[in-house]
């Protein structure tokens, strides 16, 4: 399994900005500015060998978020099968360097259940194209339709972002701005509120784990600007559509604290101090994808 997943190493020559890219669910792991400034937190503990889905980095969830089907596993099936590089893919240019990754589903020997695994009738395609650059990174995922029978979807970049010098539960340090008139769905208290002015900070004492859904007369795009740590500041942008029209994008902020954490074996016991999960979908109002037709969703992350 270790050779099978061995990481892909890119490199942009004229910037110096590098990233690693692991096989095993299209994951990557790592982005780094030329000066080597680390932007995606990865647990010590997590599992590399293709055995288990990363923890850290930049899981892929498809087609489903969480388990509304619990027949089919968590976050669905990309994050837990080897992907194919796109032959030709592979890129270093003036701009940027990138690769290509893709799996179809007869290839998605894991993690499928419900129809996804049941119903023949089902085909489909992911490729997932990561491009870096001098001051961040670019994902997008397109997913493609194959079949005949049309399919109901999620889609979401599951961002671990390194909080540096473990400020994650400093609201002064580590802080969203952006979620400002969105609807939030707090799953551990299980309220339901419209967030105001302030920006979404990490409780003290408990873990977060929050769905912000935008104003249906809203911004269609999500755009946020991320503390995470001393002189580390982000901005995230996401977009997405099925069959060229624009889909409203969520987001999630997520951050499992001690007891979480304690209860993960891939997860050290104190590292939810040095992240924060700001994770881009589209989660509602997400219209089926037709036979023959493309989604794509794509987020780009600039180190401010």
């Amino acid at each position: 399994m270790a050779a099978a997943n061995s990481p892909i190493h890119l490199k942009h020559t004229k910037s110096g900005a590098r990233c690693t890219i692991y096989p095993y669910g299209a994951h990557l792991t790592s982005y780094q500015t030329p000066s080597g400034k680390e932007l995606l937190f990865l647990s010590r503990d997590a599992i590399l060998d293709g055995s288990k889905a990363i923890r850290g980095g930049i899981p892929l969830c498809f087609p489903q978020f969480g388990q509304p089907d619990k027949r089919m596993p968590q976050h669905g099936f990309l994050r837990n099968n080897y992907w194919s590089v796109v032959e030709g893919s592979m890129f270093d240019d003036e701009e940027g360097a990138g690769i290509s990754l893709e799996l179809e589903l007869k290839d998605a020997l894991n993690a499928r259940g419900g129809k996804w695994d049941v119903d023949t009738k089902f085909n489909a395609k992911c490729t997932y194209t990561v491009k870096i650059g001098e001051n961040g990174f670019t994902t997008t995922i397109v997913m493609e339709n194959l079949g005949e029978t049309s399919w109901e979807f999620q889609v979401l970049l599951h961002n671990y972002f390194l909080v540096h010098n473990h400020m994650a539960l400093n609201g002064e340090m580590c802080h969203v701005h952006g979620f400002e008139g969105y609807a939030v769905d707090d799953k551990i208290s299980g309220t339901n509120y419209i967030h105001g002015s302030d920006p979404v900070t990490i409780p003290e004492n408990i873990i977060i784990d929050r769905v912000y859904s935008p104003p249906k007369d809203g911004a269609i795009d999500l755009h946020l600007t991320i503390a995470a740590g001393p002189s580390n500041n982000l901005s995230l942008s996401a977009s997405g559509e099925v069959d060229g029209v624009k889909v409203p994008v969520s987001g999630v902020v997520w951050n499992p604290h001690k007891e979480n954490a304690l209860a993960m074996a891939d997860f050290g016991d104190d590292q939810y101090h040095d992240m924060i999960c700001v994770e881009p979908g589209m989660l509602s109002d997400v219209p089926p994808l037709d036979g023959g037709k493309k989604a794509s969703f794509t987020q780009v992350v600039i180190c401010l």
